[in-house]
């Protein structure tokens, strides 16, 4: 290996580490948010009214359901660890938000659209993809073998497909 492949190395592994934190971190607090109430969210209460307000029931199994994806997936992308998971729940979690309070909007986020849902989705399913990079625990541990482009895709047909199921169950408000 050449100083200069093993420079390239490095900054592939720094730059996954940055996304999967930035990325991962942001999740698992908006997951909190919708569960504890931290950083100024709703808490169960406040998230279950507002999800029974988009149909789900009594809201708070679904809003039970996407706190906890987003906290075990924001916290295990961040970390590396079981990447494809990780990804999986995270984009089911945006995949249902796509669905539910953005589809009708279009795409472009300024007409309320789906836009900043599928970035996430497409991060989400590219580490999948690449794998997490030699700083994570999926390295550690030697987990390496669960991503590429089979893990990836299955995190990506997992999460649309749970994401749609979740949407097509619920009751439409009026």
């Amino acid at each position: 290996m050449t100083a200069d492949s093993a420079t390239a190395l490095v900054d592939v592994d720094l730059g996954l580490l940055i996304l999967r934190v930035l990325v991962g971190v942001p999740f698992s607090l908006h997951g909190m948010q919708k569960l504890l109430g931290w950083f100024g969210g709703g808490g169960l209460g406040g998230t279950g009214r507002w999800f029974a307000s988009l149909g789900f029931g009594d809201g708070r199994t679904a809003a039970v359901l996407a706190g906890v994806s987003e906290i075990i997936g924001g916290l295990g992308l961040a970390a590396g660890l079981l990447t494809p998971l990780a990804a999986a729940a995270l984009i089911g979690t945006m995949s249902t938000a796509a669905f539910v309070n953005n589809a009708a909007g279009g795409f472009w986020s300024v007409s309320k659209g789906w836009e900043l849902n599928g970035y996430l989705i497409v991060v989400a399913w590219a580490v999948a993809t690449t794998g997490p990079g030699r700083w994570s625990l999926d390295a550690v541990l030697g987990l390496g073998g669960l991503s590429g482009f089979v893990p990836g895709l299955v995190a990506l047909v997992a999460g649309l497909g749970l994401g749609y199921a979740r949407w097509a169950t619920r009751t439409p408000p009026e």
